[in-house]
């Protein structure tokens, strides 16, 4: 069975949500930060999604965020929107924002708060897909939803919906990616993988990219991992997953409050580089003056300078 999915692969940025405060967007900072991952061959660009803090950010805002991106890009790269909510409404009416700005696919996750069963996430995703006009996204996040999208209930979703045209998995289970992939087999359905630290991995087994929070900071990287890995390069490919490793190892475990942790480094390493606000949205909070500093030597250690010089 063949899908039309544009060519989907490569490094897609899930973006940060960059702020002034909890209902008010960072539009100079959403600009900078465009225009920084566009330096890089990136494929697209990821925005509300679990990085971009969507679950906290009001309608309104959500809304803003779609016209102004779509504005920003202008049409240079794939704009991929997140419209997951509790709600098949609110999830649909994101959807049509999406469509009205210009966006190229959206992105949804089960419903999270209640938990649902596999045939009540069926019912759920085919009842979005009849009322969207954009191509749509799976996006399995078990850790925020409780609920896995089993390779099964994939399958009848995209059997059901052409517009159904993929998967982003953030369950850093290659186990699961796996039987995706097989369940899939006979279907051009590309597979996106969050975590950085695994989507070489997942790449090498013939993922479809990587949608990594770092792309925000060093895109270039990003990239360069995502085509060694493409072409088998083996000897590159560990120089830049060591780095890739590095660089979660050193921004994301400043924090200690559990699933704030990557957003407060990663954001303050933004705002350290100088690309946007670091302010993050209630009841998250950025980092203290003396956390900020520790970001700052941590990322002159990484000396991403000089590896950019000497590899990218």
């Amino acid at each position: 069975m063949t899908k039309n999915f544009d060519n989907y692969k490569g490094i897609i940025p899930p973006l940060v949500t960059p702020l002034k405060d909890t209902d008010t967007l960072d539009v100079d900072g959403l600009e900078r930060l465009i225009e920084h991952v566009l330096t890089a061959n990136i494929s697209g660009v990821f925005i509300l999604g679990t990085t971009g803090e969507f679950s906290h950010l009001s309608i309104k805002l959500r809304e803003e965020m779609i016209r102004e991106t779509a504005r920003i890009v202008n049409g240079r790269t794939k704009v991929l929107v997140g419209i997951a909510d509790t709600s098949v409404t609110e999830s649909a009416n994101l959807a049509s924002k999406a469509a009205e700005a210009g966006a190229s696919a959206l992105v949804v996750t089960p419903p999270y708060y209640f938990g649902t069963s596999q045939v009540e996430l069926t019912h759920y995703f085919n009842a979005l897909a009849k009322r969207v006009s954009l191509p749509l996204f799976l996006y399995n996040m078990p850790v925020h939803t409780k609920t896995v999208i089993e390779p099964g209930t994939i399958r009848a979703v995209a059997e059901a919906n052409e517009n159904v045209i993929g998967l982003k998995d953030s369950s850093a289970n290659m186990n699961y990616i796996r039987s995706v992939q097989y369940k899939m087999r006979d279907m051009d359905f590309p597979i996106f993988c969050g975590p950085e630290e695994i989507t070489a991995d997942a790449v090498l087994l013939g993922g479809a990219g990587g949608v990594n929070g770092g792309a925000n900071m060093f895109p270039k990287l990003y990239v360069a991992q995502y085509q060694a890995a493409v072409k088998r390069d083996f000897v590159a490919l560990e120089l830049f997953r060591n780095k890739v490793l590095e660089i979660s190892s050193a921004i994301y475990s400043l924090g200690k409050y559990g699933s704030s942790t990557y957003l407060q480094g990663l954001k303050c390493a933004l705002s350290v580089l100088g690309i946007c606000d670091d302010y993050l949205p209630e009841p998250f909070f950025r980092f203290s003056a003396e956390q900020r500093k520790e970001i700052e030597t941590r990322l002159e250690q990484l000396d991403m300078v000089t590896f950019t010089e000497n590899h990218l």
